[in-house]
């Protein structure tokens, strides 16, 4: 096979993010046969290399699409590469490996003479695409990495007032043992978001879901400034995946850390979530569906605002209420 042939091939292998299959539609009154469009799923794996090392860091299930954008998003999440720390990433070139394998497995290579140390992380990963936690498994692990994020109000749905100099967080410090929201600011105020923009944020994302228009099986999440424009929308089998394209996306595209721009994911929202918008630097985390306890812990650890159930004109805020202006109250 000449290289011409070979490179045919390997693009005629290539997966998308779509997946033609036969069906057999069954209803009351009718019974046929008809192709339908499936969300593809095929393993990613994700290497990291400097100094001459080369490592398997995990391996994801994920629809195809944006590869780069999920292993640099990943990086970001597990606090491995920020931004400036990423020199290429590109799909694999073995020559041992079949044509479809090679765009099934990403490398990125690190700036730096070798490889950093990976002491927060308790494995490394065999992920799949449900949601299951990868990487740092516990608040305590994330206060060495991160700083609560800068808000308009505390980070307790209660309300409670805010912290004065004695009770101030650093990057680092332990969380305040009475659990209110001490932090130090680390950046500028975001929101607050009227609660008629958040109504309108499922339908933003849900008109821009062109794969999941086709196969009604894909996760999304969606990038929205304070006035509920949408900057950048990416869909995936995993909702964790979709996150970390889109924080690949703007890590990739210098747009990190993301503290004016607020994140609404299709679904629910779980504490790797939570973790992945908080290495983002995203202060408020929007879902269509139900958090977890985690999640919530999270947000209120990190001054974040949670909200869920986001629907039919509705919501619950599970933290940071001061990020949201709330409607008037109707007699």
């Amino acid at each position: 096979m000449t290289s011409i042939d070979a490179d045919l091939a390997a693009r005629s292998a290539r997966p998308g993010p779509t997946t033609r299959a036969r069906v057999r539609e069954v209803s009351r009154t009718s019974v046929r046969d008809r192709r339908d469009d499936l969300a593809t799923e095929e393993p990613l794996e994700i290497r990291i290399t400097a100094g001459g090392e080369t490592r398997t860091l995990a391996v994801t299930m994920r629809t195809p699409g944006a590869d780069f954008e999920l292993a640099a998003g990943f990086l970001s999440g597990e606090g491995i590469a920020g931004p400036g720390d990423i020199a290429s990433i590109a799909y694999c070139t073995d020559e041992d490996l079949p044509p479809e394998a090679r765009y099934n497995t990403v490398t990125v290579r690190l700036h730096g003479p070798a490889l950093p140390d990976l002491p927060t992380m308790h494995r490394h990963f065999m992920t799949s695409s449900a949601c299951g936690v990868c990487g740092t498994a516990s608040l305590e692990a994330l206060n060495t990495r991160h700083t609560p994020a800068a808000g308009t109000g505390p980070s307790s749905a209660t309300g409670s007032s805010a912290p004065d100099a004695s009770t101030a967080r650093t990057p680092g410090s332990p969380a305040n043992p009475s659990g209110s929201a001490g932090f130090a600011p680390a950046a500028p105020p975001f929101g607050p978001v009227p609660a008629e923009t958040l109504y309108d944020l499922p339908r933003h994302l849900r008109q821009a879901q062109g794969i999941f228009g086709k196969t009604g099986g894909l996760h999304a999440a969606g990038l929205f400034t304070a006035d509920g424009t949408l900057l950048a929308l990416r869909e995936d089998v995993g909702r964790h995946n979709a996150v970390d394209k889109l924080v690949g996306w703007a890590l990739l595209s210098g747009r990190l850390p993301l503290t004016s721009r607020l994140l609404l994911v299709s679904g629910r929202t779980s504490y790797e979530i939570m973790q992945k918008a908080l290495a983002a630097g995203l202060p408020m985390v929007c879902g269509v569906s139900a958090p977890s306890s985690l999640a919530v812990n999270l947000a209120r650890e990190f001054n974040m605002t949670l909200v869920g159930f986001l629907r039919d004109e509705r919501f619950n805020i599970y933290s940071g209420p001061d990020r949201v202006t709330l409607p008037e109250a109707r007699a």
